[in-house]
């Protein structure tokens, strides 16, 4: 007997992530790996998210069982944004004609004429993954790959009271703000004395290493006294220490950064120093507008929550009002995205940027060549 012959339904090929290709050009975001849409606690249990993803306007939300929906928010009829609609359980009923479309997209109900559903009413819905208090998207056309999404399981690992995350909207290309978190040597000049090096950085010229889609810098130097978010957790305050940071670009625009301080003897790691594991992660909303998603957990003082609060709160508000406005008044001066095209000034410090910049530009090469 023969083999039964095996059939496979073909991949679509999307041009622009919203299916919706007239007017747009091919996409210049890199598809085919994992972005947050939103912070976990974003999603409730009956309300609707509305978010623009990669020039895609997305509508998110959580079905019964919790877990979490998203599709573009667009009527296939006649382009309403869903969000404007209701929900029907886990259903979404569109405002304009009242088709109804069900967690995958699929149209179940047309109360007009014989109640027919025609073929084409489906919207299309995006992959999502729920980890380290994130709800991450996968918006290519490839098959979602969970195996995509680097591990940062560290933030897991302890009390909720020793993790924090935030959400900072930005009016400037996500390019940037990778650009700002993988060369830290402006933190002595824009951000003052709470997390100063004292003059140390900035003198520095940290290795960089490139490996598996991935870029490395690192930062070791010795001050007095430490860091002032470290300082008082060390045996003597006031008394010099060594500190780092170790800080890992990956695929699209996450940047994992540990930070710590140590007085005496000691691995520069987070196993001994005081100090403390963030991730940065970056989803564009469009060309010129970014949505700025960061986490952090702690290696001390793990237990007190109004702690917690008050460094989240301090952190937030440090990127808002220190690299927030830099970063977005370089946008506007640039009044392109083409960084390179600008011929900038390039120096030691620009080191790990332009390797990711460029190790960006030749992975999303690699995608639009198939």
């Amino acid at each position: 007997m023969d083999a039964p012959t095996r059939t496979t339904t073909p991949i679509p090929i999307y041009t622009h992530p919203s299916g919706n290709p007239v007017g747009k050009p091919d996409t210049p975001y890199l598809l085919n790996c994992w972005y947050v849409a939103a912070m976990s606690r974003e999603l409730g249990a009956e309300a609707m998210l509305t978010r623009q993803l990669l020039d895609t306007s997305m509508l998110m939300y959580r079905k019964a069982d919790g877990a979490p929906v998203a599709m573009h928010d667009r009527c296939p009829h006649r382009f309403v944004p869903l969000s404007m609609g209701e929900r029907h359980g886990d259903d979404v009923v569109c405002k304009y004609h009242a088709l109804r479309f069900d967690c995958s997209g699929q149209c179940t109900h047309n109360p007009h004429g014989t109640g027919r559903i025609p073929a084409a009413a489906k919207v299309r819905t995006f992959p999502l993954l729920e980890k380290h208090g994130f709800v991450w998207i996968w918006m290519g056309d490839e098959p979602a790959d969970a195996a995509k999404l680097p591990d940062f399981s560290e933030l897991d690992n302890g009390p909720a009271t020793g993790v924090a995350h935030t959400y900072m909207p930005m009016k400037a290309n996500y390019e940037l703000i990778i650009d700002n978190v993988m060369d830290l040597s402006h933190i002595d000049h824009v951000h003052g004395e709470i997390i100063t090096t004292r003059g140390q950085l900035s003198p520095l010229i940290p290795p960089v290493k490139e490996d598996n889609d991935t870029v490395n810098v690192r930062w070791e130097w010795r001050q007095t006294p430490a860091m002032m978010i470290f300082a008082n957790f060390l045996p003597d305050p006031a008394a010099e220490a060594r500190g780092f940071f170790d800080i890992t670009w990956s695929a699209p625009a996450n940047i994992q950064l540990s930070v710590g301080a140590i007085q005496g003897e000691g691995a520069l790691d987070l196993n001994d120093t005081v100090g403390q594991y963030d991730l940065h992660t970056c989803t564009p909303a469009s060309a010129t507008e970014t949505h700025y998603f960061f986490a952090t957990r702690r290696n001390h003082i793990v237990d007190d929550g109004e702690y917690n609060q008050m460094k989240i709160e301090a952190m937030h508000n440090a990127f808002v009002t220190e690299d927030g406005p830099i970063i977005e008044a370089v946008q506007k001066e640039m009044n392109t995205n083409d960084f390179f095209s600008l011929n900038p000034v390039l120096m030691s410090n620009d080191a790990a940027p332009v390797r990711v910049r460029r190790l960006l530009a030749r992975l999303i090469a690699q995608q639009s060549r198939g």
